[in-house]
Protein backbone atom coordinates (compact mmCIF):
# COMPACT_ATOMS: atom_id res chain seq x y z
CA UNK A 1 0.00 0.00 0.00
CA UNK A 2 2.63 2.24 0.94
CA UNK A 3 4.29 1.83 -1.98
CA UNK A 4 1.33 2.68 -4.49
CA UNK A 5 1.04 5.78 -2.54
CA UNK A 6 4.97 6.28 -3.21
CA UNK A 7 4.51 6.59 -6.64
CA UNK A 8 1.82 8.78 -6.52
CA UNK A 9 3.59 11.38 -3.95
CA UNK A 10 2.48 14.88 -3.99
CA UNK A 11 3.70 17.22 -1.21
CA UNK A 12 1.43 17.41 1.59
CA UNK A 13 1.19 21.15 3.09
CA UNK A 14 -1.33 20.76 6.05
CA UNK A 15 -2.84 18.07 7.68
CA UNK A 16 -6.41 17.26 8.78
CA UNK A 17 -6.87 16.27 12.23
CA UNK A 18 -9.84 13.90 12.72
CA UNK A 19 -10.36 14.65 16.15
CA UNK A 20 -12.56 12.45 18.26
CA UNK A 21 -15.00 11.92 15.25
CA UNK A 22 -17.96 12.91 17.32
CA UNK A 23 -20.78 14.67 15.64
CA UNK A 24 -21.69 18.01 16.05
CA UNK A 25 -23.97 18.24 18.72
CA UNK A 26 -21.17 16.36 20.93
CA UNK A 27 -18.18 18.64 19.63
CA UNK A 28 -19.94 21.51 21.40
CA UNK A 29 -20.09 19.64 24.64
CA UNK A 30 -16.62 18.72 24.24
CA UNK A 31 -15.43 21.98 24.04
CA UNK A 32 -16.80 23.29 26.14
CA UNK A 33 -15.61 20.32 29.03
CA UNK A 34 -11.82 20.72 27.23
CA UNK A 35 -12.25 24.72 28.04
CA UNK A 36 -13.02 24.17 31.59
CA UNK A 37 -10.12 21.80 31.79
CA UNK A 38 -7.85 23.94 30.27
CA UNK A 39 -9.22 27.10 31.97
CA UNK A 40 -8.34 25.47 35.62
CA UNK A 41 -5.00 24.34 34.17
CA UNK A 42 -3.86 27.97 33.45
CA UNK A 43 -5.61 29.06 36.71
CA UNK A 44 -4.19 26.32 39.12
CA UNK A 45 -0.38 26.91 37.27
CA UNK A 46 0.15 30.54 36.79
CA UNK A 47 -1.24 30.63 40.55
CA UNK A 48 1.12 28.19 42.12
CA UNK A 49 3.97 29.83 39.82
CA UNK A 50 3.31 33.49 41.42
CA UNK A 51 2.89 31.99 45.16
CA UNK A 52 5.72 30.54 44.70
CA UNK A 53 7.78 33.58 43.68
CA UNK A 54 5.61 35.44 46.10
CA UNK A 55 6.28 33.69 49.14
CA UNK A 56 9.73 34.18 50.81
CA UNK A 57 9.01 30.78 52.54
CA UNK A 58 9.20 29.11 49.59
CA UNK A 59 12.52 30.32 48.57
CA UNK A 60 13.73 26.52 48.57
CA UNK A 61 15.06 24.21 46.29
CA UNK A 62 11.91 21.66 46.42
CA UNK A 63 9.50 25.06 45.54
CA UNK A 64 12.06 25.85 42.93
CA UNK A 65 11.03 22.85 41.32
CA UNK A 66 7.82 22.92 41.51
CA UNK A 67 7.54 26.14 40.37
CA UNK A 68 9.51 24.79 37.08
CA UNK A 69 6.93 22.12 37.10
CA UNK A 70 3.89 24.41 37.00
CA UNK A 71 5.79 25.89 33.90
CA UNK A 72 5.64 22.99 31.87
CA UNK A 73 2.62 22.22 32.93
CA UNK A 74 1.22 25.10 31.67
CA UNK A 75 3.38 25.36 28.53
CA UNK A 76 2.49 21.78 27.06
CA UNK A 77 -0.86 22.22 27.94
CA UNK A 78 -0.87 25.39 25.95
CA UNK A 79 0.71 23.83 22.70
CA UNK A 80 -2.19 21.28 22.20
CA UNK A 81 -5.35 22.68 24.17
CA UNK A 82 -6.36 25.92 21.85
CA UNK A 83 -5.91 24.42 18.50
CA UNK A 84 -7.53 21.68 19.87
CA UNK A 85 -10.36 24.38 20.99
CA UNK A 86 -10.45 25.92 17.88
CA UNK A 87 -11.18 22.62 15.65
CA UNK A 88 -14.33 21.72 17.62
CA UNK A 89 -15.45 24.89 16.51
CA UNK A 90 -14.66 24.18 12.72
CA UNK A 91 -15.35 21.96 9.68
CA UNK A 92 -12.36 21.81 8.44
CA UNK A 93 -9.89 20.86 11.41
CA UNK A 94 -6.84 21.62 9.30
CA UNK A 95 -3.17 22.63 10.59
CA UNK A 96 -0.08 23.82 8.77
CA UNK A 97 2.52 21.02 7.36
CA UNK A 98 4.90 23.70 9.53
CA UNK A 99 2.32 24.07 12.32
CA UNK A 100 1.95 20.40 12.99
CA UNK A 101 6.06 19.99 12.59
CA UNK A 102 6.14 22.86 15.43
CA UNK A 103 3.42 21.41 17.44
CA UNK A 104 5.15 18.70 18.35
CA UNK A 105 8.24 20.19 18.67
CA UNK A 106 7.28 21.90 21.65
CA UNK A 107 5.21 19.29 22.88
CA UNK A 108 7.72 16.96 23.04
CA UNK A 109 10.36 19.75 24.46
CA UNK A 110 8.20 20.21 27.36
CA UNK A 111 7.21 16.68 27.68
CA UNK A 112 10.41 15.31 27.84
CA UNK A 113 11.81 18.52 30.21
CA UNK A 114 9.06 17.65 32.91
CA UNK A 115 10.15 13.81 32.89
CA UNK A 116 13.90 14.87 33.95
CA UNK A 117 12.43 17.35 36.30
CA UNK A 118 10.35 14.76 38.13
CA UNK A 119 13.66 12.60 38.46
CA UNK A 120 15.45 15.90 39.55
CA UNK A 121 12.48 16.67 42.10
CA UNK A 122 13.11 13.26 43.37
CA UNK A 123 16.78 13.41 43.92
CA UNK A 124 16.28 16.80 45.74
CA UNK A 125 14.39 15.12 48.10
CA UNK A 126 17.01 12.07 48.39
CA UNK A 127 19.37 14.95 49.11
CA UNK A 128 16.82 17.33 51.55
CA UNK A 129 16.17 14.07 53.75
CA UNK A 130 19.15 11.54 53.42
CA UNK A 131 21.91 14.02 52.85
CA UNK A 132 20.81 17.51 54.42
CA UNK A 133 24.83 18.29 54.73
CA UNK A 134 25.46 17.80 51.20
CA UNK A 135 22.03 19.28 50.59
CA UNK A 136 23.01 20.65 46.32
CA UNK A 137 22.79 24.23 45.79
CA UNK A 138 22.83 24.16 42.06
CA UNK A 139 18.72 24.05 40.87
CA UNK A 140 19.22 26.51 37.95
CA UNK A 141 21.50 23.68 36.42
CA UNK A 142 19.54 21.11 37.47
CA UNK A 143 16.81 22.22 35.63
CA UNK A 144 18.81 23.98 32.36
CA UNK A 145 20.10 20.23 31.90
CA UNK A 146 16.49 19.11 32.07
CA UNK A 147 15.98 21.38 29.45
CA UNK A 148 18.99 20.41 27.52
CA UNK A 149 17.67 16.57 27.31
CA UNK A 150 14.26 17.86 26.41
CA UNK A 151 15.56 19.23 23.80
CA UNK A 152 17.54 16.57 22.18
CA UNK A 153 14.94 14.35 22.22
CA UNK A 154 13.19 16.65 20.63
CA UNK A 155 15.04 17.54 17.97
CA UNK A 156 16.11 14.06 17.01
CA UNK A 157 12.27 12.82 17.42
CA UNK A 158 10.93 15.72 15.13
CA UNK A 159 14.10 15.39 12.25
CA UNK A 160 12.86 11.78 12.27
CA UNK A 161 9.33 12.50 11.68
CA UNK A 162 9.37 15.15 9.55
CA UNK A 163 11.79 13.71 7.34
CA UNK A 164 9.18 11.45 5.97
CA UNK A 165 6.92 11.67 2.88
CA UNK A 166 3.19 11.41 3.55
CA UNK A 167 2.09 11.50 -0.25
CA UNK A 168 -1.32 12.05 -0.66
CA UNK A 169 -2.60 11.05 2.71
CA UNK A 170 -2.96 13.92 5.26
CA UNK A 171 -5.53 12.54 7.72
CA UNK A 172 -4.31 12.42 11.30
CA UNK A 173 -6.67 10.19 13.33
CA UNK A 174 -5.69 12.05 16.31
CA UNK A 175 -6.65 15.61 17.94
CA UNK A 176 -2.77 16.77 17.87
CA UNK A 177 0.19 16.45 16.00
CA UNK A 178 1.75 13.48 17.07
CA UNK A 179 4.47 10.56 16.43
CA UNK A 180 2.07 7.77 16.06
CA UNK A 181 -0.56 9.38 14.19
CA UNK A 182 2.18 10.76 11.98
CA UNK A 183 4.23 7.04 11.46
CA UNK A 184 0.60 5.57 10.54
CA UNK A 185 -0.23 8.00 7.62
CA UNK A 186 3.25 7.92 6.17
CA UNK A 187 4.15 6.27 2.71
CA UNK A 188 7.59 5.69 3.46
CA UNK A 189 8.83 2.65 5.51
CA UNK A 190 8.00 3.57 8.80
CA UNK A 191 10.63 1.00 10.84
CA UNK A 192 13.49 2.83 11.42
CA UNK A 193 10.90 5.53 13.34
CA UNK A 194 9.28 3.24 15.32
CA UNK A 195 12.40 1.80 16.38
CA UNK A 196 13.83 5.11 17.54
CA UNK A 197 10.84 6.01 19.05
CA UNK A 198 10.76 2.71 21.07
CA UNK A 199 14.65 2.93 21.74
CA UNK A 200 14.08 6.66 23.08
CA UNK A 201 10.99 6.76 25.10
CA UNK A 202 12.47 3.09 26.60
CA UNK A 203 15.83 5.06 27.11
CA UNK A 204 14.57 8.50 28.86
CA UNK A 205 11.64 6.23 31.00
CA UNK A 206 14.16 4.27 32.23
CA UNK A 207 16.93 6.44 32.89
CA UNK A 208 14.45 8.96 34.59
CA UNK A 209 12.73 6.18 37.03
CA UNK A 210 15.79 4.11 38.02
CA UNK A 211 16.70 8.13 39.22
CA UNK A 212 13.15 7.96 41.11
CA UNK A 213 13.03 4.68 42.56
CA UNK A 214 16.54 4.51 43.77
CA UNK A 215 15.80 8.29 45.49
CA UNK A 216 12.91 7.09 47.01
CA UNK A 217 14.37 3.30 47.90
CA UNK A 218 16.84 5.77 49.93
CA UNK A 219 14.59 7.89 51.28
CA UNK A 220 12.49 4.87 52.37
CA UNK A 221 15.51 3.58 53.96
CA UNK A 222 16.15 6.91 56.10
CA UNK A 223 12.50 7.50 57.41
CA UNK A 224 12.12 4.08 58.70
CA UNK A 225 15.27 4.69 60.93
CA UNK A 226 13.27 7.99 62.46
CA UNK A 227 12.02 7.19 65.84
CA UNK A 228 9.10 9.52 65.98
CA UNK A 229 5.81 8.56 64.25
CA UNK A 230 5.33 12.30 63.59
CA UNK A 231 9.09 12.89 62.37
CA UNK A 232 7.95 10.11 59.71
CA UNK A 233 4.56 11.31 58.62
CA UNK A 234 5.76 14.23 58.09
CA UNK A 235 8.16 13.49 55.84
CA UNK A 236 6.16 10.96 53.86
CA UNK A 237 4.19 13.75 53.58
CA UNK A 238 6.30 15.74 52.01
CA UNK A 239 7.37 13.02 49.17
CA UNK A 240 3.63 11.81 48.54
CA UNK A 241 2.53 14.50 46.13
CA UNK A 242 5.18 13.86 44.14
CA UNK A 243 4.94 9.94 43.73
CA UNK A 244 1.25 10.29 42.98
CA UNK A 245 2.06 12.66 40.10
CA UNK A 246 5.49 10.53 39.32
CA UNK A 247 2.58 7.55 38.93
CA UNK A 248 0.46 9.42 36.68
CA UNK A 249 3.17 10.93 34.41
CA UNK A 250 4.84 8.12 33.37
CA UNK A 251 2.15 5.14 34.25
CA UNK A 252 0.51 7.06 31.04
CA UNK A 253 3.71 8.29 28.63
CA UNK A 254 4.58 4.42 28.75
CA UNK A 255 1.78 3.78 27.51
CA UNK A 256 1.72 5.77 24.43
CA UNK A 257 5.16 5.86 23.67
CA UNK A 258 7.31 2.73 25.52
CA UNK A 259 5.73 -0.54 24.36
CA UNK A 260 5.33 -1.73 21.09
CA UNK A 261 1.89 -1.96 20.14
CA UNK A 262 1.47 1.56 21.27
CA UNK A 263 0.11 2.63 18.08
CA UNK A 264 -2.33 -0.48 17.62
CA UNK A 265 -5.39 1.32 19.06
CA UNK A 266 -6.11 5.17 17.59
CA UNK A 267 -9.20 5.47 19.89
CA UNK A 268 -7.69 4.65 23.04
CA UNK A 269 -4.42 6.27 22.20
CA UNK A 270 -6.82 9.52 22.14
CA UNK A 271 -7.98 8.47 25.35
CA UNK A 272 -4.58 8.43 27.01
CA UNK A 273 -3.18 11.41 25.60
CA UNK A 274 -6.08 13.23 26.84
CA UNK A 275 -4.84 12.38 30.28
CA UNK A 276 -1.40 13.36 30.20
CA UNK A 277 -1.87 16.62 27.47
CA UNK A 278 -4.67 18.55 29.53
CA UNK A 279 -5.73 16.00 32.52
CA UNK A 280 -2.43 15.67 34.57
CA UNK A 281 -1.05 19.53 33.93
CA UNK A 282 -5.11 20.37 35.63
CA UNK A 283 -3.92 17.75 38.21
CA UNK A 284 -0.54 19.16 39.65
CA UNK A 285 -1.19 21.88 41.43
CA UNK A 286 -4.19 20.87 42.74
CA UNK A 287 -2.46 17.39 44.14
CA UNK A 288 0.55 19.65 45.39
CA UNK A 289 -1.69 22.54 46.75
CA UNK A 290 -4.25 20.20 48.65
CA UNK A 291 -1.26 17.86 50.11
CA UNK A 292 1.41 20.33 50.44
CA UNK A 293 0.48 22.54 54.07
CA UNK A 294 2.93 25.34 53.08
CA UNK A 295 1.93 25.70 49.73
CA UNK A 296 -1.97 26.45 51.34
CA UNK A 297 -0.52 28.24 54.56
CA UNK A 298 1.20 30.25 50.72
CA UNK A 299 -1.78 30.72 49.16
CA UNK A 300 -3.86 32.36 52.42
CA UNK A 301 -1.02 34.57 52.74
CA UNK A 302 -0.91 36.01 49.48
CA UNK A 303 -5.00 36.12 49.36
CA UNK A 304 -4.86 37.84 52.58
CA UNK A 305 -1.60 40.38 51.30
CA UNK A 306 -4.10 40.73 48.07
CA UNK A 307 -7.24 41.89 49.86
CA UNK A 308 -5.12 43.98 52.19
CA UNK A 309 -4.38 46.51 49.65
CA UNK A 310 -7.64 46.92 48.44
Amino acid sequence: MKNELNRNYSEVTEFILLGFGTPPKLQILLFLVFLLIYTVTVVGNISMIIVIKMDSRLQMPMYFFLRNLSYLDLCYSTVIAPKTLANFLSSEKKISYNGCAAQFFFFALFVTTEGFLLAVMAFDRFSAICSPLLYPQACAHLVIGSYICGGVNSMIQTGFTFSLRFCEENKLDHFFCDVPALIKISCDDTFVNEIVLFILSALIIITTTTVILVSYAYILSTVLKIPSTHGRSKTFSTCSSHITVVSLFYGTVFFMYAQPGAMSSPEKSKIIAVFYTLIIPMLNPLIYSLRNREVKNAMKRVLLKKLSFR
